[in-house]
């Protein structure tokens, strides 16, 4: 946890809003996930063309992936949350002026995660579009 008390970094309650957003989010995307499972099961049982059914293994491991992605982004944010909280119970006095280096890193995991998303929904509902 690095502090820095001279620049103009990010205050405690900045990281902790940004961390609970994205704590919704992922919990959200997950969820998600669950829904997109659910369509390519209804699409596996209209269709058994090895074809479609090719297509559909992709998009299953595809999920699997993303979960296991989104499963870590979850942790590693909680584990920075908790890094938070720890610093804030160890140096109580004036916590809410202590500017903290940004996340940058996890955001930039989270900015990245976002735009592979758009791409993999996208390329998604062509399938369901082509398939249902």
């Amino acid at each position: 946890m690095t502090t820095n008390k001279t620049n103009s970094n990010l205050h405690i309650e900045d990281l902790h809003f940004e961390h609970s957003q994205w704590i919704r989010e992922l919990k959200f995307l997950k969820d998600e996930l669950k829904f997109f499972v659910a369509r390519l099961e209804e699409v596996a049982v209209r269709y058994t063309s090895m074809e479609v059914l090719k297509e559909l293994e992709q998009f299953q491991n595809k999920i699997y992936i993303e979960s296991n992605i989104l499963d870590e982004l979850i942790h590693d944010t909680n584990e920075h949350e908790h890094q938070l909280a720890r610093y804030a119970m160890e140096n109580p006095i004036a916590i809410d002026r202590v500017a903290f280096d940004d996340h940058s890193p996890l955001r930039e995991r989270i900015e990245r995660n976002r735009e592979m998303q758009t791409e993999f929904k996208s390329d998604y509902l062509r399938f369901l579009a082509k398939w249902l």
